[in-house]
């Protein structure tokens, strides 16, 4: 989750819609860190000192693929060392994509999350966190990767990269709210009646909840006052709000469709979405994991499994997941 710059609301569609995005210590999303709660790439306890790396994965006695099959998989732990070459970087890239794409299609998308796609998506988020402070070497290892899974490499590691310059680390006694989202199903449902409702591309009001705050985990208000998994100033809830609990996902998801809507949707997501957050960086990092999800809706639930860091003065740290 990273912190960005939020203002209070003016008339007209010039309103800015959030406070300061989780996303400023807490890296979403796209990926790093915010002061006053999380919301994208970066997650990890501020309270604790960083967590040493472990060197052998965890194993799994068995998962189930698409086909119904048990087949024994050995799982990346959550400290999985990430590989620091090209090759392996790039194999690592590989092998855990086709084993988390298997794992959510076997997955029915209800309830909590089976933990081979909890593990496999903090590992894939983990490696393209590395990938984006990395450029040089990140370049090298996508030229090794199919068309198709170099593309979404590209994407993601732009995205992170756009949401890390928004960041700005905090003291390592910073304090914050975090909680279990609600289930993929039930907000992808909120997702698409608000699409329908206002036009906004449901893709386009994850990729926001994603960035704000790792869809509902980061419970506390930015370091301005924005609030909610959607992250709205009070006075911009007000006025777009429609009466809703600014803290309800649905109402939240609806608010901002709302939002975006009257600031430029779908018409111009550019013009929308830098109303909602005047960001260049910003906008960038929401339309890349919007065209992920376009892409491919599995990446959806990947995402949906990405964990809340935090950006210290002393390090990373991650505040949720296994």
């Amino acid at each position: 989750m990273e912190e960005r710059q939020h203002h209070q609301p003016r008339p007209a569609r010039t309103t800015r819609a959030v406070g300061a995005v989780a996303l400023a210590a807490l890296l979403g999303a796209a990926a790093c860190g915010a002061p006053a709660h999380s919301s994208g790439a970066a997650r990890e306890p501020l309270a604790a000192s960083t967590p040493p790396v472990s060197t052998a994965p965890s194993t799994a006695p068995s998962t189930t693929t698409p086909g119904g099959q048990q087949a024994s998989e050995t799982l990346p732990a959550p400290d999985e060392p990430i590989p620091q070459d090209a090759a392996r970087l790039a194999a690592a890239l590989k092998r855990n994509s086709a084993t988390l794409d298997a794992a959510i299609d076997a997955w029915p998308k209800t309830g909590k999350p089976p933990r081979d796609v909890e593990l496999l998506a903090l590992h894939e988020q983990r490696l393209y966190r590395y990938a984006a402070r990395h450029s040089k070497l990140a370049s090298q290892a996508f030229a090794r990767l199919p068309a198709a899974l170099a593309a979404e490499a590209k994407d993601n590691t732009a995205a992170i990269r756009e949401l890390l310059a928004l960041a700005h680390p905090v003291k390592p006694s910073a304090t914050f709210k975090v909680q279990a989202p609600r289930p993929a199903a039930e907000l992808l449902g909120y997702f698409k009646k608000a699409e329908r409702r206002f036009g906004v591309e449901w893709e386009v009001l994850a990729a926001v909840m994603f960035a704000e705050t790792k869809f509902g985990r980061v419970r506390s208000n930015s370091y301005v006052g924005a609030q909610g998994p959607m992250q709205f100033m009070p006075g911009t809830w007000k006025a777009y709000g429609m009466g809703g609990d600014v803290r309800d996902p649905r109402d939240a998801v609806m608010g901002a469709a709302n939002y975006l809507r009257a600031s430029g949707a779908p018409r111009d997501y550019q013009r929308a979405l830098h109303a909602y957050n005047p960001s260049q960086a910003y906008v960038n990092a929401i339309l890349l994991h919007a065209r992920q999800m376009k892409r491919d809706p599995r990446n959806y639930y990947a995402y949906y499994n990405w964990q809340v860091f935090v950006i210290t003065t002393a390090g990373e740290r991650r505040l949720t997941g296994p």
